[in-house]
């Protein structure tokens, strides 16, 4: 059975859910695009949450143009973007997404616990385990997303990516 295959996807959750994580693996199966909006950050975003300070809006408006003008430029180019991005409120999502039809939304979802276990483990990065709080409060859930646990396995949440939007794996004999 045929689903509907989307243009690109956008993988959105809270630091430390896995989206890079999901998102490049996706786009290795897929041989699409792979982004990860923090490659987008300019150095005064990364700097004030290295320092531990959350973003404001005004902060994530000129990002969220970039990644809005990188995903136009994938898809006019042909290609399907997979993005990872927080894209934790509704309006940024729509920013994000202005412009574009049949991108999907995969939110990963997973308690505060297990994400911030996941966090604090993690070295080298700029946000810090800190912060996590601050992005549960903001988090707006999407209404119109796949909801992945985190606590999945990566093959598991591929399959249920697979079977929701691509070729079902039913034999056909």
């Amino acid at each position: 059975m045929v689903r509907m295959q989307p243009a690109g996807f956008l993988i959105m959750g809270v630091s430390g859910s896995g989206k890079s994580t999901l998102g490049y693996a996706l786009a290795q199966q897929l041989a699409w695009d792979f982004l990860d909006a923090d490659d987008f950050h300019p150095a005064e975003n990364i700097a004030k949450m290295a320092a531990g300070i959350p973003l404001n809006d005004s902060d994530r408006t000129p990002w969220l143009g970039a990644l809005n003008e990188r995903l136009l430029s994938t898809l006019k180019a042909g290609s399907h973007p997979v993005l990872a991005c927080s894209a934790l409120k509704a309006k940024y999502r729509a920013e994000l997404l202005a412009g574009m039809e049949n991108i999907a939304v995969i939110h990963l979802k997973g308690s505060y616990d297990l994400i911030s276990s996941r966090l604090s483990m993690r070295a080298g990065h700029f946000m810090k385990s800190e912060m996590l709080q601050s992005q549960f409060s903001t988090l707006e859930e999407p209404q119109d997303a796949l909801v992945l646990d985190v606590a999945m396995p990566l093959g598991d949440m591929l399959d249920t990516i697979n079977k929701k939007y691509f070729i079902s794996k039913r034999s056909s004999k």
